[in-house]
């Protein structure tokens, strides 16, 4: 079987083996070269910063260590008032970088000079105590010359020479690591080039067999993108996921054909139960209480106040029943949203007051029904209800470029930061708190577009403010 070729009878390759075979060819050997040079580069580097280390740690000895001890011993032998006394701390500091660099010295000229700098601090450190068992101030400055001056100054030498033989190996590993790189950079560019041409030319073979099909299957996305949702023959291809995806492709395009369908009659379908899920949050308590209104208005013989409630009464259903309209004028729904503020000032008189400032220029456009009085009945209900003394509720509508604003607001309880939050998560659908806001909201989206809707401020102690954000568009569909 050819590399990048099935030949007819053969079973089919899947892209994957093709790849797997490909990558196996070029990242061995690049893998193989890539391994020994890092191992060598390790070895190198290694070496080095111990190298490195010693030279640091070296650095660290006393640069004046011999001024410094000659200073010490002779105020010591004299008897000076500024004699701290024998600078056995000093030479034992000296004692302990000697023994740390023996550790990991290995150049014999190095180690000799570091380990004759050990043996002479120690000398230096038992000539330093015989001083201090020696009474004759004679005595005393003779072993000052002989011993101590003469002990630091082969110290401060021989520490020299260790750090000039350890520096002198650093430079020759740093030339040695450069020739390596050099000659490492050669054989990897070589093998490089060479596994890329050898790739090259397979990928070149092996991607024609693919990029045909592949070209083909982009322009029929592109058709699809365009519009075009006909059902076509699928592509044929060699490769066995190209043509698995081609096959699946055109299924799932008379897939897609039956679910804009059928999701078109469910979005039709989800329109008319959400407006009968509006229509029938209408509280019974509502009617059984204006009801109970009426009755009580005619019995107190106050006919011209209950005429007026049955009036707004039925008109109020008449509103809701639209004739079974989902979209109505801003003029209808300013009268359901009327009828209702009516019914509610009769029973509730004693603590609310209502304005309804709607532009009359505005009254031929139209909105989802219910939208205006699901708000409305909020701001009662848990607005002006909760409150002490008289409210105001207000309706207002006015334009604003190629939109319409519509600002239901009270100046009931209001509610405090956490409460405000929990019903703008609502509206944007992130968690459910009630159903009237939420739901108003989706229905504007989904009538509108998802820059049209509801927004929400509030203020404990202050009140809320509710607005709705709808485009002029009028009951023939227009923009206005």
């Amino acid at each position: 079987m050819s590399f990048w070729k099935r030949t007819p009878g053969e079973n089919p390759v899947t892209l994957e083996s093709r790849i797997r075979k490909l990558t196996i060819m070029f990242v061995i050997p690049v893998l193989v070269l890539l391994l020994l040079t890092f191992s060598v580069l390790f070895s190198y580097s290694s070496n080095y910063l111990d190298i490195l280390h010693n030279v640091t740690t070296a650095s660290e000895f006393n640069q004046d260590f011999k001024e410094d001890i000659d200073l010490k011993m002779y105020y010591y032998v004299v008897d000076s008032h500024y004699s701290e006394g024998l600078p056995i701390e000093q030479v034992q500091d000296a004692q302990k970088l000697a023994k740390s660099l023996l550790d990991t010295t290995t150049k014999r000229e190095s180690y000799k000079a570091i380990n004759d700098v050990l043996n002479l601090c120690l000398n230096l450190e038992s000539k330093i105590y015989q001083i201090e068992e020696t009474k004759s101030y004679d005595d005393r400055q003779q072993q000052l010359e002989n011993n101590i001056y003469v002990l630091t100054s082969l110290i401060q030498d021989y520490m020299y020479n260790y750090l000039y033989y350890e520096a002198s190996r650093l430079n020759d590993l740093q030339e040695e690591m450069t020739r390596q790189l050099y000659i490492e950079a050669a054989i990897v560019l070589v093998v490089g080039v060479g596994a890329f041409m050898i790739l090259f030319r397979l990928l070149m073979r092996f991607g024609h067999s693919i990029t045909s099909p592949v070209s083909e299957l982009c322009r029929r996305v592109q058709a699809i993108s365009d519009g075009d949702l006909t059902v076509q023959t699928p592509i044929a291809a060699e490769e066995y996921e190209i043509q698995m995806l081609s096959d699946g492709f055109e299924k799932m395009v008379g897939r897609l054909n039956q679910l804009i369908e059928q999701n078109r009659q469910e979005q039709i379908s989800l329109r008319s139960a959400e407006l009968a899920l509006l229509q029938a949050q209408i509280n019974p308590h509502f009617l059984y209480n204006t009801l109970d209104t009426i009755i009580w208005l005619i019995e107190t013989e106050k006919y011209e106040q209950a005429v007026d409630m049955v009036t707004s009464l039925s008109g109020y259903f008449r509103s809701s029943l639209s004739k079974g309209r989902d979209i109505i004028t801003l003029r209808e729904e300013e009268q359901h949203v009327r009828s209702y503020l009516e019914i509610q000032h009769v029973r509730y008189k004693d603590i609310l007051e209502y304005r309804i400032e709607i532009q009359p220029e505005l009254a031929m456009y139209e909105i989802p029904k219910l939208t205006l009085q699901p708000l409305v009945e909020n701001a009662l209900y848990h607005g002006i209800k909760l409150k002490r003394g008289l409210g105001m509720i207000s309706v207002k509508g006015y334009e604003e470029g190629e939109d319409i604003w519509l600002v239901v607001s009270d100046n009931g309880a209001g509610m405090d930061a956490e409460r405000l939050e929990e019903v703008r998560k609502s509206i944007r659908k992130e968690q459910r708190v009630g159903f009237g806001l939420s739901t108003v909201h989706e229905r504007l989206q989904l009538w509108f577009g998802a820059e049209y809707g509801l927004s929400i401020d509030s203020m404990p102690g202050e009140g809320t403010t509710v607005r709705v954000k709808i485009p002029k568009q009028t009951e023939r569909g227009n923009q206005g």
